[in-house]
């Protein structure tokens, strides 16, 4: 059995992974997932009891329980690099022996669900719906890195797209992954259902012109008018894509659901989206 050298997995010197801070032991087979350190923060406080509260540069790890439920509540930072090494430490956390290196011998699988802000891409999506990411396509490429990720991907979807768009040769190549089918129907059978992109940064990726010109600046229209198969593309964020591409090559239950704090349609924003998810974060502890 294949021994993980030091250098490909570390381990700190307190028996915790290297970048959360956490021991296997502190974490929960059901996750909450989000971006901002302080929102773990808002959703612990909903917690009956908490068991362990870790905080790592933008890692912020809550495990406790609520109503009967032992779940753990992280925050993953921004964008699919952050996503590459969180999903990694906690597949690691729950399939890894720590003492010996090895990948133990019977698998456990997790349940992540990530709870974020994202922009609307079309006028059934507005400002303070739920959407809910039924497939993502990633336009940072993350998955590429990792042997046998056409098996996961919906290569058909992605041959369309690429075509549609006129999908620029200098771009990462674009990959479809869907979310865990079983998840989405206990989380979001109420929410709107959809086509997330996960862009690689926030401004021209996401076809926003603040001072430098963009490349193409009809990408977004195209992408709106985009349909294949009954779907369009519904949302923009910057992490579902990885959480659903390596869950699914792991063997893990994985979905992201977002509030649409704007709608790049009708060029409308909410900067106070509190409240939205708040509410939001309500509906995924009680469903998890």
């Amino acid at each position: 059995m294949r021994r993980i050298p030091d250098s490909e997995f570390i381990i700190n010197p307190d028996g915790s992974v290297f970048h959360l801070h956490i021991k296997p032991e502190q974490l929960s087979e059901k996750i909450i997932m989000m971006g901002d350190p302080g929102r773990v923060t808002l959703a612990a406080s909903y917690l009956d009891s908490i068991e362990c509260d870790i905080q790592s540069r933008e890692f912020h790890t809550v495990t406790g329980m609520y109503k009967g439920k032992r779940i753990t509540i992280i925050s993953h930072g921004i964008g699919t690099d952050n996503i590459d090494i969180v999903v990694t430490e906690l597949d690691a956390l729950a399939n890894i022996d720590f003492e010996t290196r090895t990948v133990k011998k019977e698998f456990k699988q997790l349940t992540m669900v990530r709870v974020g802000t994202s922009g609307g891409m079309q006028p059934h999506c507005p400002v303070g719906s739920y959407v809910v990411s039924e497939k993502s396509i990633g336009f940072d490429g993350l998955l590429h890195y990792y042997a046998n990720s056409r098996e996961v991907c919906d290569t058909d979807f992605e041959d369309a797209f690429q075509k549609y768009v006129n999908w620029s040769p200098y771009h990462c190549s674009p990959y479809v992954v869907n979310a865990d089918e079983d998840l989405i129907d206990r989380i979001g059978h109420d929410m709107i259902h959809g086509v997330t992109i996960s862009a690689i940064g926030f401004y021209g990726p996401q076809g926003r012109h603040v001072r430098l010109p963009l490349a193409d600046s009809e990408l977004n229209s195209k992408i709106e008018s985009f349909r294949y198969d009954g779907h369009s593309i519904t949302n923009y964020e910057m992490e579902s894509s990885a959480i659903a591409g390596l869950s699914r090559m792991m063997g893990h239950k994985a979905m992201t659901v977002c509030s649409i704090i704007a709608n790049r349609v009708a060029l409308d924003s909410n900067a106070n989206y509190q409240g939205s998810i708040e509410d939001l974060l309500k509906i995924v502890l009680e469903r998890i």
